[in-house]
């Protein structure tokens, strides 16, 4: 019962301190709706042991050197920016100049849908086979220019047709796919690389979590402070696996090109307005 209260207390202190708009939310939001299962899980590992690798560091005291070195903070700062407003810039652009882009989603969700053949797509047949008139494709008669006939005139062209025939079926099967493009899944490397630089070039992260939680969990004493920092970075995990998995039942959602529209909008939004505000100090 001792260690079920600092639990508690760094628990919701560490859900008040995560839940919130920000550019790590976004990104996270970004790859559940549109990159594989695998790659989610990544990031989601990514940000929940960057949290708390980091709120353990505090703990033990690097906050306190951190704060003496306000120098690699304004650095961390103006890349941190620089990265945010490169974003938001590249965000706001597909907002702006749509290219009709959406998901498809499948049944068996692994990222990236499979696509049935359109209506009127006759799967390819077998070398010397033809089609007959009312037969499908798995109702095919062959002929063969060896089979003995009984008419001089068939047994002539037998061996026209059959070769017709081949050479038709020897020919790879064209099909055309209308509809508007797919968009293409994030690569393992580029998510995780971009999941990283907007958690560890965020300077805020090393405030709220060096500086704040390390301070607040030193404060519970020496036997409650580490349930505390169990609590704080069990809300971490619970927090960012909500977002990477529970964000994928918007898939559906996004599987039209206007909600792209929005999604990039407030993407652009938020990574614009914490890059300014990381340029002018705030």
């Amino acid at each position: 019962m001792n260690a079920l209260l600092p639990l508690l207390s760094g628990l919701g202190t560490g859900l008040a301190l995560i839940v919130a708009i920000g550019v790590q939310n976004t990104y996270l939001l970004r790859l559940a709706v549109s990159a594989r299962v695998r790659i989610v899980a990544a990031a989601v590992l990514v940000c929940a042991v960057s949290d708390a690798v980091l709120i353990v560091a505090g703990v033990l005291g690097v906050g306190a050197v951190v704060e003496r070195f306000p120098v690699a903070l304004v650095v961390i700062r103006f890349v941190g920016a620089a990265f945010l407003l490169t974003y938001g810039v590249l965000a706001a652009r597909r907002a702006l100049r749509p290219s009709g882009e959406a998901i498809r989603v499948a049944v068996e969700d692994d990222g990236v849908a499979d696509v049935a053949p359109p209506a009127g797509h006759r799967a390819p047949m077998p070398a010397g086979a033809t089609s007959v008139a009312g037969c499908g494709p798995d109702k095919t008669a062959t002929t063969s220019a060896a089979a003995p006939t009984a008419h001089a005139s068939a047994s002539a062209a037998a061996p026209t047709a059959h070769a017709s025939a081949t050479a038709h079926a020897a020919e790879p099967a064209r099909s055309t796919v209308t509809g508007p493009p797919v968009r293409t899944a994030p690569a393992m490397r580029a998510a995780v690389l971009t999941m990283l630089v907007f958690t560890w070039a965020n300077p805020h992260v090393y405030l709220d979590t060096l500086v704040f939680l390390g301070s607040v969990a030193n404060q519970q004493g020496i036997d409650d402070r580490w349930w505390w920092t169990a609590g704080a970075v069990a809300a971490s995990c619970l927090w960012f696996s909500a977002v990477g998995f529970g964000g994928r039942l918007l898939r559906p959602l996004f599987a039209r090109p206007v909600t792209w529209r929005v999604f990039d909008a407030c993407v652009a939004v938020v990574m614009l307005a914490f890059g300014v505000l990381l340029v002018v100090g705030a």
